[in-house]
Order: C-alpha cells, then structure tokens, then sequence
C-alpha cells in the first residue's frame, strides 16, 4: 500500500490539559469522504478523552549537530554505482521514485565492494524534499540492528536538475509484504514469522523508549520492513516519522498521512499523534502475518475486504479461528502460539490509546510466545485484566467488552477474547 498524505489540516496548538497519555502497498489512497466516512465509524471514546493537548511542531536533531557517520555521494558516483540509474538494476519504484540496486567502494577496504538500495527522489513524487531531509535526520543519529542502516546520501544540482538520493543497505530478501503475497513463491514460515514480529517490535521499541528522544514511524507497514540475507527484519523508510511530543505535552497534533488499514482511528479522527498509534499499526501487523491478508484488499469478496472486520467474527469460536489462519502454512503451526499472538494483536487494538500496551511490553510478550523461558511476561496476563483496564469514568465500557473462556482442550488452557465487535476498523 502507497503512503499518502490525506490533508485535514495542520492543527492549531491548544491548551494543556491535567490529564495524560502513558507514554499508506496497495494503490489506495484516503479520499474526503472516505475520512469523514472512518471518522463517523469511530467509538465516542477517542484520543480525546485522555488529553486536549496539542504539541509543538519540532525538528528532529540534525545529523548535523549529532554524530553521523554519513558519507556524501557525489551524482556521478551514484550514475557509475547503478550503470547510470539503469532500469536494468531497478529494484524497485513508487510515488517517492525509483529504487536500484548499485555497487559501491567501501570505506573500510577500498578493494572491496558494497552492495547498496539507491532511493533516488522523484521532483513529482508524492515523498518530498521534507521527507527526504525527515529520513536523513533520522537515520544518520539513531542506529540499531532492526533499524535499516542509512549509507549516505546525495543533494545536489546536475543536468537532470536538483538530485535528492538516499543510499542504504541492500537488503536482499526484500519485503515482508512480498513475502505474505499470494504470489510469493515460498510462503514464510509459521516460526519465521514469529521472527519478524519480535523484530519488528525490538525496533518499534528503540525508537519509542530506547533514546534521549522519542521517535513516532507513523507509517508502520509491512512493506517497510525488510528482510536481510539471514532473514532479520528491519523497518524502513522514515520519511512520515515525526519527534514525539514535547515533555509536559501528550501528542503531536500534525496532518494525517498514513496507510489505510493500519492507520489508528484517533489519529485519522483527530489528527492527534502519539506513539500508541504505532502499536495499533503493529496490532493490525500481526493479524497480516497470521492471516497471510493485507489490510485492505478489495480484489477480495464484500465481506472479506477489510482485515479486521473479517476476522472479527471468527475470534470467539475455536473453530472458526482455524480459517482465518494462512492456508499457506498448511498447518504447520502450533495453534496455541497462533491465538496467542492474536490475543498479543488485540492488546495493541484496544480501542482508547492509553491502554494499548507499550512496544517494550509488547516485545516482552512476543519474548516469551517465542521462548517461554524468556522473561515474566505473558499475553495472558494483560487479558486476564482487560475488563479493568478498559473500564471507563462513566461506566459505559463494561457494557460493551466480555472476556469469554473458551476451553482448546490442550492442558486446559483458556482463549480469551474480548467482544468482537470491539474491532472496529477504520
């Protein structure tokens, strides 16, 4: 799905509230309507109800006035790097540009050559120079190895006109959004799957916890994770990212942009941004690589089309959830870790944002699915407490959540599941 911007507006700023916030590739593309539309779906309970707050528009630290160990590339290292932007080393294309696959020196051994991804700026595409400068911003400070690593980068003028590039790591098994497509060859394992949801956690949660400053993706997807030659996922592409809000502030108010299906319904309603948006994307994320779907599909039938409202119905009954699992894995899953990522997935969806989980106690959950030997954590626990947790000041939410027990008869233990109808979609 393409990343889009969605205008409704940059947002005024407000005054400070006493309450507080804990802590687009299909070719669709958000219309008017199509906002108002998700807008009215919503809950009356919305980011909203936890804060009036509005942030501060900020910059990111600069890469200049941080350590980076950025090289600049000059254009015609670049045309000799990709035989002169060849479509034959094209790799990739999008609204932003073009992507190829090129060659350079490295540093460390002049002899040796580098692979690398080089993003070359469309003048027309829908990623510009503000994205572009957002990319190089955050990748040259923060560093991490579920992170993709930015190389270097490119601005300068030549016959072709003003040349925005950005060089990065070639990673060479390409996205997990290719990888869960029907025409994927192979489709990824069950345990390879559960692999790149804890990768892609350990990410999320380094930019929103690990740093002297908070960075919110905004455009979390699987197409922006990648996978490298040992099958490692990576996130990707940061030009949506933005700071966190500012200390004593709970969200970012900013224009929306984002992916339909994985866009949060407060932030599509408001306009408001926390890093909370990013776990309901990473909730929606987990129902992908369960489902082998997009969130959006509409080659699919009526019914069918959005991921979340087609899986609803099928989350209470043991046997109906069997069908919404990949018919690609072929069984070879262990049911119970299935449901229990799926119960990991509907922490994250929780409808108001303060309590969806953090991505560090996400991350902890999926620890131990992967390796119950790992931690204290478990997706069981936050369920057990769900019926709290969501209670509301007017007493509204316990009429519209149930826990419901329902025994698998493997060693007695309980899937537990809120209401369906709780999935709302936006």
């Amino acid at each position: 799905m393409k990343c889009f911007p969605f205008s409704v507006g940059e947002k005024k700023e407000e005054p400070k509230s006493t309450k507080s916030i804990s802590g687009l590739s299909t070719n669709s593309t958000f219309t008017d309507g199509e906002m108002k539309r998700s807008g009215s779906e919503l809950n009356s309970q919305n980011v909203s109800d936890a804060s009036t707050a509005s942030s501060r528009r900020q910059s990111f630290p600069s890469f200049s006035q941080r350590p980076s160990n950025l090289r600049v590339f000059t254009v015609p290292e670049l045309k000799s790097a990709t035989k002169n932007f060849s479509r034959s080393v094209m790799v990739g294309e999008g609204g932003f540009g073009c992507v190829y696959k090129g060659l350079i020196k490295s540093t460390e051994d002049p002899s040796q050559k580098l692979e690398v991804a080089v993003k070359q700026l469309s003048k027309r595409g829908l990623q510009g120079h503000k994205e572009w400068v957002t990319e190089v911003n955050v990748l040259g400070v923060v560093e991490h190895p579920n992170l993709v690593k930015l190389v270097g980068y490119c601005a300068e003028d030549d016959e072709r006109g003003i040349q925005r590039l950005l060089i990065y790591e070639f990673l060479p098994n390409g996205s997990v959004e290719a990888h869960l497509s029907t025409r994927a060859e192979t489709p990824l394992p069950w345990a390879m799957r559960l692999r790149i949801a804890q990768d892609a956690a350990r990410g999320l949660a380094h930019l929103h916890e690990e740093m002297d400053f908070q960075i919110i993706f905004r455009d979390f997807k699987s197409s922006n994770i990648l996978l490298d030659e040992q099958w490692n996922a990576k996130l990707s592409d940061f030009g949506m990212a933005r700071l966190g809000p500012a200390e004593g502030l709970t969200h970012v108010s900013t224009a929306v942009v984002g992916t339909m299906g994985y866009a949060a319904p407060e932030y599509i309603q408001t306009g408001r941004l926390t890093y909370k948006s990013d776990v309901w994307s990473y909730g929606v994320f987990l129902y992908e690589l369960i489902t082998g779907r997009r969130p959006i599909d509409r080659n699919r039938p009526k019914g069918e089309q959005k991921l979340l409202e087609w899986v609803k119905p099928h989350l209470s009954d043991m046997k109906r959830f069997r069908l919404i699992i990949d018919p690609r894995l072929e069984g070879k899953y262990s049911l119970k870790a299935v449901q229990k990522l799926a119960m990991i997935a509907n922490r994250c969806l929780v409808r108001l944002p303060k309590n969806r989980p953090k991505m560090s106690d996400v991350l902890e959950m999926v620890n131990k699915l992967i390796d119950p030997s790992s931690g204290t954590g478990s997706p069981q626990l936050p369920l057990k407490n769900l019926a709290s947790l969501e209670t509301s000041d007017d007493g509204e939410a316990k009429n519209k959540r149930r826990i419901l027990d329902t025994k698998t008869g493997e060693n007695g233990w309980f899937f537990r599941m809120w209401r369906p109808k709780l999935l709302r979609t936006c």
